[in-house]
Formats: structure tokens, sequence, C-alpha cells
């Protein structure tokens, strides 16, 4: 072998290296560990780390948090992460595809009291904060999981409990299959039992939002 043979051996077997260092950093559980303390104040790296190892060995990965409550790991894939991390609580990740060579993660994490509100962030697969606009330009309207009413329905009843459904607040689901995103209306659970009950039959049970060119979007 001659020595300008030797080099691009050499030279491909680095490209080829980086390639393979570059898309293990991108997996979930690899940004999950890395993940700053700061923003994991209930699970150390420790307890992240072990999360990962015990769901990966079939274990169940139950950690003691920082609050010395229970947190669990309930889901790990190549691009989606969930943890229950208290009983009213939730967290998941998932690594979404900017281009072929580049991911960005989004944080949806979710709070139930007892009605669930579901709050989004969107950093580099290195944990820098993105601007959250840009990845989901907008989040659904009450309005949008609200049908008409229907003409034998008691209209004066329907308007007024239309009226209550004055809080927009929504739960929220990434697919760990693929790269949508499922709303689901919580205002219901935040209203007088009465009036959500009326509404209940023209609530849609889901609206999914499509992963496409870079940003979700609205069906």
């Amino acid at each position: 072998m001659n020595v300008m043979t030797y080099r691009k051996l050499k030279c491909a077997l680095c490209a080829a290296a980086l390639c393979g260092t570059f898309a293990y950093a991108q997996e979930a559980k690899t940004c999950f560990v890395n993940m700053p303390d700061s923003l994991s104040p209930l699970l150390t790296a420790v307890n992240r780390a072990d999360c990962v190892d015990f769901l990966a060995s079939d274990m169940k990965a139950q950690v003691t948090n920082t609050l010395g409550g229970k947190s669990e790991m309930t889901e790990l894939t190549a691009d989606y992460i969930r943890i229950q991390t208290t009983e009213q609580s939730s967290w998941q990740m998932k690594l979404l595809p900017l281009n072929d060579s580049t991911k960005v993660i989004c944080v949806v994490q979710t709070a139930c009291a007892p009605a669930c509100d579901s709050h989004f962030k969107f950093y580099t697969t290195g944990w820098h904060e993105l601007p959250a606009q840009d990845y989901l330009p907008a989040t659904p309207a009450i309005a949008d999981f609200i049908a008409e009413a229907a003409d034998t329905t008691d209209v004066y009843e329907y308007q007024d409990a239309r009226r209550q459904a004055d809080l927009p607040l929504f739960k929220a689901e990434l697919s760990k299959d693929d790269t949508s995103l499922t709303f689901i209306l919580a205002t219901p659970d935040y209203m007088a039992k009465d009036a959500a009950e009326k509404l209940r039959p023209y609530i849609l049970p889901a609206l999914t939002y499509a992963w496409r060119d870079g940003q979700f979007r609205k069906p």
C-alpha cells in the first residue's frame, strides 16, 4: 500500500468514525443523559443514566428524584423518551429531523391538577434553547375542537356550556412511533361538571399535528 492510498484510507476511516460519533450523539438516550442539570431539576445525571440502563435491561426504570419522590421512565426508543416525573406530571422528549444530518429536541412537560396542561420547549442536540414559535407556530384554539351545534341541540344550553369553555388547556402527546404531536382538549376537566357534560358530545377526541419542513403543522 503506497503512502497516498494509506492517507486516503485513514481519512475515510476518520470520517466514518466522526459520522458514527455524531449519529450516536443524536440518540435520545445520549441527549437525555447529557442534559444539563439546570434543565432537569428532579432528575440528577445519575438518575437519568440509571433510567436508561434499567429500561434497556428490561427492568422497571424507577428512581428516587431530588424531592424524595419516585420518577419512572416508561418509554425509551432511539428518538423518544417519556418520564412519569410525579403522579401528576410527565416529561417527554423527541428527536425531530430538520434535515439529513441535523435534529432538534422537542420537550413536552405536562402537569395535571386535575386538568392537564402541556408546555413546549425546543433545543439543539447540545441543549441550547431555540425559539419555540419557529417549530410550533401555533397551538390549537378551543374552537378547533368544538363542533357546531346540531339542529336538534338545545341551543341555549349549548351556548351556555360553550361560554364556560374559556380557558385553553391542552394535554399534548409526542408519538413514540412517528413524528406527530397530538393535542387533547383538557378544558372540560376545569369546567363545572354539568356544563362539561353538555359540551362533551361536540368535542373532537384529539387533534394531531404533523411534522413537516421543520415545523409541527395543523392537519
